[in-house]
């Protein structure tokens, strides 16, 4: 995808301050109000035209489908911040932003530079943590949302926006500081024309950029791609997994001056943050055989290669060298494992599931994988019968053998 020209990047920043005068405000409250009653975009498009003028009509509605979709995620500031749909994207959870800055600040810092600023979530939550801070983006877009967005939010007296190259700034770093700050925080941009960018040499900014950072600003916080390569991490740099709701939504590089542990792995839950951590290699968990009980372990305690921490708190052990189930003789209460009582093991063979399912009473199940080229939703149409119970069926390997699980029959 190609990038904005400069005609259509001075557009979007006239628009967006537009929609920040009284009458934008207006516009985006009757964009909002249509939305609300299910009027089609077309219809809604027609009337706001009418009602607020051509120039503010397709803006407003834009906004407001935005804020819709960023209400579950920011609550009632949703209806005060700007995005488009790319930084709504890129925007992190309040909550974990929150987090990220109270730690970053914890060793005194006051001062952050927020290296790529998209629509100044991360700048919201580290002013809203007492830093000052400079928002800096190359982006004007970034930049008029920024300070559209601190301006909502109440906070823009402890933030300057200001256009900026994160390589230039970083390569210029010195003494411990990046652009006069004690503190930085990098999100480089991770996707590019709808697609994720695996290799973080093509980062914007690059990695090059990255390891620049973490090596001359020890009080740094950088968010990568949860698939990281472990190999990537420098020496002395923590990194975390962060997950919410069983999937990862963030992974972070902290800086020597924050690290405090060699590898970290965060659930965040119904109010709760549990931590996993370990100061060196903890190793893989031994293997055994198939239990009475299947635990399919959070991503999180996966990603950060920490779920023989896991093992060893359960008793549990792996049913593969290479796949990340375990097996114990007891049920788990830990927040780190989903468990499944073991019913039935027997080697993957459709025909053979389905005389098994069927003498068991067993007409519709949810299937879960790894290690297997099945498709879930095939297998579970495969084996549907009227019957009246209910089942689980993993499909793995098991010492290195396809495997069907059949657990937590029932009906």
């Amino acid at each position: 995808m190609d990038r904005p020209s400069e005609e259509q990047t001075a557009e979007t920043v006239r628009q967006l301050r537009a929609l920040t005068t009284p009458e934008g405000a207006a516009a985006l409250a009757r964009a909002a109000a249509l939305l609300a009653e299910g009027v089609d975009a077309v219809a809604a498009l027609t009337r706001l035209r009418a009602e607020v003028g051509a120039d503010l009509a397709g803006p407003a509605w834009g906004i407001a489908r935005q804020r819709q979709k960023a209400r579950a995620t920011f609550g009632a500031d949703a209806d005060r911040l700007l995005f488009t749909g790319d930084t709504l994207e890129q925007a992190g959870r309040p909550e974990l932003a929150a987090r990220r800055a109270a730690r970053l600040l914890a060793g005194g810092a006051d001062s952050v530079a927020d290296l790529g600023c998209a629509a100044g979530t991360d700048t919201i939550a580290l002013a809203r943590a007492g830093a000052r801070v400079l928002a800096v983006d190359l982006d004007p877009v970034a930049r008029e949302l920024t300070a559209a967005n601190v301006e909502a939010l109440g906070v823009s007296d402890d933030v300057w926006v200001v256009a900026g190259d994160a390589v230039e700034l970083v390569a210029a770093a010195r003494g411990g500081e990046v652009a006069g700050c004690g503190a930085a925080v990098l999100d480089p941009a991770r996707r590019a024309g709808g697609q994720r960018l695996m290799d973080p040499d093509r980062w914007s900014p690059p990695w090059s950029t990255v390891a620049l950072l973490l090596d001359r600003v020890p009080t740094c916080v950088v968010k990568v791609a949860p698939g990281l390569d472990h190999d990537r991490v420098p020496e002395g740099v923590e990194a975390e997994w962060v997950s919410v709701g069983g999937s990862i939504v963030e992974a972070l590089l902290w800086g020597r001056a924050v690290s405090s542990t060699w590898r970290r792995a965060t659930l965040v839950g119904d109010g709760e943050v549990h931590e996993l951590t370990a100061d060196a290699d903890p190793g893989p968990a031994p293997t055994g055989p198939v239990r009475g009980w299947l635990h399919e372990p959070d991503p999180a305690a996966i990603r950060s290669g920490l779920m023989s921490l896991v093992a060893a708190d359960l008793g549990a052990t792996l049913i593969d060298p290479t796949i990340a189930y375990l097996s114990s003789d007891a049920r788990a209460g830990s927040p780190w494992v989903s468990s499944y009582r073991v019913d039935e093991v027997l080697p993957f063979n459709l025909k053979k599931l389905k005389a098994l399912l069927r003498e068991r009473g067993v007409g519709r199940v949810v299937v879960k994988k790894r290690g297997s080229a099945i498709e879930p939703e095939t297998l579970a149409r495969q084996v549907r019968t009227d019957a009246p119970g209910t089942a689980t069926v993993v499909v793995t390997r098991v010492a290195g053998n396809p495997t069907a699980l059949v657990c937590d029959v029932s009906g």
